[in-house]
């Protein structure tokens, strides 16, 4: 298949793309760098540094390459900054999505894999683990915009036939994460920890989040695009974890020395979030492989091969 990735350079994306590539497809990596490294890149992709939000240079790239489905992963992350600057949030994340769900109408492509969210979209859910039935409260202008492009792939499923997944993240991590916004947790500990820096705790660390190894993911992408017809997933492990017992994990592979300190909760941050991932375990033949611990083992030890290279 002819397939693009957009943030094909980025944490995830990056992954995607290697797993495209070793299945046998054809794959173009779309990313602008903003957050992406071409060091992601798989060698044998093509790769485009262009934005989704520019629309003449996307159209050309669609045009020559006509793609049969997009793994879109392209966004802006960071949910702290989308309290800052909501505008900036909703070009990238709704209007560069827009981009590519009109150029897909035009050139025929048949169907969208979109990474979306889960704790973001449900916001300070009273149900754990929280299912996709749930009422989506985002809580965050990130949470919006993510929630506002699955409800845009509904329409144009019916308006143009598009068929489209959304699969809804816990806190993913593993190796090539960048460590940006609350959901970089573990790569932020694990890189401060390394050099030997302080690391500050935002709360009373008491607040839970479901982590899912990237890798786990990868496989519910490719279940995905697999899947005939549309729907919406939750994909985590539906275990709870709070952010202090990430560090105190993380603190004994690493043996670290440095004790670390509280800071001010961050505005919007929600205290509990986890995914029923049953939906998807149910129709998309996926449930999560590895266990945090081993996940936390694989992840620790490619950043200290990145610190030691």
């Amino acid at each position: 298949m002819r397939i693009i990735v957009t943030g094909g350079a980025g944490f995830i994306g990056s992954h995607v793309a290697d797993a495209l590539v070793a299945r046998g497809d054809e794959v173009l990596v779309v990313d602008n760098l903003s957050s992406g490294l071409k060091e992601n890149v798989n060698p044998e992709v093509r790769f485009e540094p262009v934005d989704i939000c520019d629309f003449p240079k996307l159209e050309k790239i669609f045009r020559d390459f006509r793609p049969e489905a997009v793994f879109h992963l392209a966004a802006h992350i960071d949910l702290r900054e989308s309290f800052r600057d909501p505008a900036y949030d909703a070009q990238n994340n709704i209007v560069g999505s827009l981009n590519l769900l009109e150029l897909m109408a035009e050139f025929g492509t048949r169907k969208i894999i979109f990474s979306s969210t889960g704790g973001a979209i449900y916001g300070e859910a009273d149900k754990i683990p929280t299912p996709e039935t749930y009422f989506a409260i985002p809580a965050s202008p990130y949470g919006i915009s993510k929630l506002a492009v699955e409800h845009y792939l509904s329409v144009w499923r019916k308006l143009h036939g598009i068929e489209y997944v959304a699969l809804r993240y816990a806190n993913v991590y593993g190796p090539r994460q960048g460590g940006k916004g609350e959901s970089g947790v573990i790569a932020i500990f694990a890189k401060k920890m390394l050099k030997g820096e302080p690391i500050e705790i935002f709360g009373d660390g008491k607040q839970t989040r479901d982590y899912v190894y990237v890798a786990d993911v990868v496989a519910a992408n490719l279940a995905a695009e697999e899947l005939g017809g549309s729907g919406v997933f939750n994909i985590g492990t539906g275990i709870e974890t709070s952010v202090n017992e990430i560090y105190e994990k993380l603190f004994q592979l690493l043996k670290c020395t440095i004790p670390s300190s509280k800071a001010p909760a961050v505005k919007g941050e929600i205290l509990r979030s986890v995914l029923d991932y049953s939906k998807a375990k149910r129709e998309l033949n996926w449930e999560p492989r590895v266990s945090l611990g081993t996940g936390l083992e694989k992840t620790v030890d490619y950043f200290k091969k990145l610190t030691n290279s």
